[in-house]
């Protein structure tokens, strides 16, 4: 597979995102004709992936108030959403959503410009910060993404998160359970709760503060530790830390420099799509080597 610069679309995307965008109206009347589609979703890959100011982006990719527009019509058409969708779709059709081990976590942001859902870091000396709560399949693949302010604990994000899975997961069964894998930072039984409630079998590090603040059954407890240390061994956390740093990759993500906050997930969902896209194009590649 030929390897091209990260904020270059590649044919192989194009062709995957362009039935995705809606066609354009007709201006009987004439005017101006309008910047193809490619022309302006590769400029704002280029954005996304270098993490440029749009009024800085070369103009050879675009007029960078035309590249904006478009950027903000395809927003509300769901564009960005509909390309993260197709990239699951087609990465469970080639090689099959990891369902059985699953992994959530969070990570917070700096926000120097505030807006809707923001709030004060707790690890920043209080400046303004976004955190995203994100699940995971066993590989590493983006099933869920929630953005919050940065003084939103990551335990009442676990509902949402769940809540809002882009493509549908299939029901768990006794011979075909579905395990979800947590840090010591959601030992509460609120979470032990909604994870069940949603058919998972948590997995959840304990935390002895927590155990020694909120008081639990103690036989519960212990049950409940010693099935999640044992499941534990084999490290399966650390795939959702490796999605972290997949996204982190998107310069443009690192800051949130987006005021509103539909802005700021369409990014998020243009990165996991295409982070879907790139997994199968290896997979493909592995498949024609062998």
């Amino acid at each position: 597979m030929k390897r091209t610069k990260p904020w270059e679309l590649s044919d192989e995307a194009w062709e995957r995102v362009r039935p995705l965008i809606p066609e354009r109206p007709a201006h009987p009347k004439g005017g101006r004709p309008a910047q193809s589609d490619r022309q302006m979703l590769s400029a704002i890959l280029y954005v996304l992936r270098t993490g440029i100011q749009w009024n800085a982006l070369p103009r050879e990719l675009g007029a960078s108030t035309t590249v904006y527009d478009r950027f903000r019509l395809w927003e509300e058409q769901g564009v960005f959403e509909r390309i993260w969708q197709a990239g699951l779709q087609e990465y469970d059709e080639l090689e099959g959503i990891a369902w059985e081990w699953q992994s959530m976590d969070g990570v917070m942001t700096k926000a120097p410009f505030g807006g809707a859902a923001t709030g004060a870091n707790p690890t920043d000396r209080g400046k303004r910060g976004s955190k995203r709560s994100q699940l995971s399949d066993g590989r590493g693949m983006p099933l869920a993404l929630v953005i919050a302010g940065a003084n939103r604990h990551d335990m009442k994000l676990v509902e949402a998160t769940l809540d809002s899975i882009e493509i549908e997961r299939p029901t768990p069964t006794p011979e075909q359970p579905q395990h979800l894998c947590l840090d010591a930072g959601y030992d509460y039984e609120m979470v032990y709760e909604t994870v069940k409630a949603h058919q998972y079998v948590p997995h959840i590090r304990p935390n002895q503060h927590n155990r020694a603040t909120h008081a639990r059954p103690a036989q519960e407890a212990e049950v409940e530790t010693s099935s999640s240390l044992e499941s534990m061994k084999q490290p399966r956390r650390w795939v959702v830390e490796r999605l972290h740093s997949w996204i982190n990759r998107s310069r443009r993500l690192l800051v949130r420099w987006e005021k509103l906050d539909s802005t700021y997930q369409a990014f998020l969902h243009l990165a996991c799509g295409l982070i879907c896209f790139q997994h199968c194009d290896r997979f493909l590649s592995l498949q024609v080597s062998e």
